[in-house]
C-alpha cells in the first residue's frame, strides 16, 4: 500500500462526503476525487485508478444501488480493486456480491461505524492493503440467514477465529481480542484452511475463501 493511498470518495450527502474527505486526508490519504453520483463515480474510478474507494450504496440518479453497481462493475473490470462500501442498513445480497470473486480488498460497513474514526480508518487501510473489513452486524445477519452448516468440522474456538477473520481482523488483532498468542491464532487458521479444503494459491486469498464458506455463499 502506498504511503499516501490515492482515494476516491463517493457519497451523495455533501456534509458526510466533506467529512469523510477531511478525515481521510488527516490520516494520510490522498483524496483524488470526491463525487456525489453513480456516473461521477464511474468516471473517477476510470480516470484515477485509486488505491482504495469508499462508496455509498445508494446514489443518484436512481437512488437505489447505483454506487454498488458501479463498484461491482469496476471490480469485474479490475479484479481486486479495493472497495469499501458504506450502507445505511444491512443488505445481505450486496455483501455476498462483494465477496463473491474471492480476491479480497473489499469491505462493507454500516454508516454508523464512520463515527468511530479510529475503527473506520483501520478498516479503510485493511481494504487498501488487500484485506477485508466486514461489519460485525453484517456478519451476524448473514450467518443467521444461512440454514446450512458447512463448518461442522470446526471446533468452537476455530469458529470464533473465523468469525473475527470475517470482520477483517489480522492474526495479531485476533490474538489480542481472544487473549492468546499470535502463534496459536496461526495454528487455528491453518486448521481452518485444512478442514475447509482451502489450499494455498497465487490467484486467490485463502482468508476470503474461508470467509465465503463461513457466510455460506460459496
Amino acid at each position: 500500500m502506498p504511503a499516501r493511498p490515492r482515494t476516491v470518495v463517493a457519497e451523495d450527502q455533501y456534509l458526510l462526503r466533506d467529512g469523510l474527505t477531511h478525515l481521510l486526508v488527516a490520516h494520510g490519504f490522498d483524496v483524488v476525487a470526491a463525487v456525489g453520483s453513480g456516473p461521477e463515480l464511474a468516471a473517477a474510478l476510470w480516470e484515477h485508478r485509486p488505491d482504495v474507494s469508499i462508496v455509498d450504496v445508494r446514489m443518484p440518479p436512481t437512488n437505489t444501488d447505483e454506487g454498488l453497481q458501479v463498484a461491482l462493475a469496476a471490480r469485474r473490470e479490475t479484479p481486486g480493486l479495493p472497495i469499501l462500501v458504506l450502507s445505511q442498513h444491512v443488505e445481505q445480497l450486496y455483501a455476498r456480491e462483494l465477496l463473491a470473486d474471492g480476491t479480497g480488498a473489499v469491505g462493507y460497513l454500516l454508516k454508523d461505524r464512520v463515527f468511530n474514526a479510529e475503527q473506520f480508518i483501520d478498516a479503510v487501510r485493511r481494504v487498501a492493503a488487500g484485506g477485508t473489513a466486514m461489519d460485525p452486524e453484517v456478519i451476524a445477519k448473514l450467518v443467521a440467514g444461512n440454514a446450512s452448516d458447512p463448518l461442522a468440522a470446526l471446533t468452537p474456538r476455530e469458529r470464533e477465529v473465523l468469525g473475527l477473520m470475517a470482520e477483517g481482523c489480522s492474526n495479531a488483532a485476533i490474538a489480542s481480542r481472544l487473549h492468546f498468542s499470535e502463534g496459536a491464532v496461526g495454528k487455528h487458521t491453518a486448521n481452518i484452511f485444512a478442514k475447509l479444503g482451502i489450499s494455498a494459491s497465487d490467484d486467490t486469498n485463502r482468508r476470503v475463501l474461508a470467509v465465503l464458506k463461513f457466510l455460506g455463499s460459496s
